[in-house]
């Protein structure tokens, strides 16, 4: 039996708050209401995959301050 490769690569809170500018207690808090990236619980480890932060700071792209980005498209809005 062949072992399965894993190749995402995952970021801690402190990486990805550093990234964006803000505190990790932002990131927790957003995780407890639902909101921000997709995240993984490894053991008591929280992390981010890459990708998923990836594709989170894609659809906060906007053109203009009145535009409230793309309808979700599972959502069927």
């Amino acid at each position: 039996m062949e072992a399965t490769k894993v190749d995402a690569v995952c970021i801690n809170q402190m990486e990805l708050a550093a990234r964006w500018r803000i505190s990790h207690r932002t990131l927790e808090r957003w995780r407890w209401i639902g909101e921000g990236p997709k995240f993984l619980k490894v053991g008591g480890r929280v992390v981010y995959r890459l990708a998923d932060v990836e594709e989170y700071e894609a659809s906060l792209v906007r053109t203009c301050t009145a535009d409230k980005g793309q309808p979700d498209a599972g959502n069927g809005v």
